[in-house]
């Protein structure tokens, strides 16, 4: 398997590293957040696995709901100059509570929104990472 593959004449990272990146992002992100909010709940039984499964659910759902809500919110997004779109994070965040019931629970919005801002700040953080480990294989390959 190629880290770096080439297609339409652009570099870009193999889209299952890419995936396994934000899924460990994403895991230590909702790993921090449980120990240092107590209202925040992830079933502390099997801990990694209950985080990686929240962590999936979320990714299953920023690729298929998030882009239809980004849409139908772009009127009030656009009036707030953007500080609505990390409400969006947090509609996505309840669903996954509401799906996952008693193993993850978010009791607190305004937690809730931190973690939203947190996941962003991650996907902020990984997207320079990957343009990182693309310009480096430019130089060298």
């Amino acid at each position: 398997m190629d880290l770096i593959v080439k297609e339409k004449n652009k570099l870009r990272i193999n889209k299952a590293v890419d995936w396994l990146l934000y899924m460990f992002g994403y895991t230590v992100v909702f790993i921090l957040v449980t120990s240092l909010f107590k209202t925040i709940y992830i079933d502390s039984d099997h801990l990694i696995i209950w985080s990686a499964i929240i962590v999936f659910t979320l990714y299953v759902l920023n690729k298929t709901i998030k882009p239809i809500l980004v849409t139908l919110t772009i009127p009030i997004t656009g009036v707030t100059l953007g500080l609505f779109y990390p409400c969006i994070n947090v509609i996505i965040l309840k669903m996954v509570d509401w799906i996952l019931g008693p193993h993850f629970e978010v009791e607190n919005l305004l937690i809730a929104f931190l973690v939203g801002i947190l996941l962003s700040i991650t996907n902020f953080i990984m997207e320079q990472i990957i343009k990182k480990i693309i310009k480096r294989f430019k130089k060298h390959g």
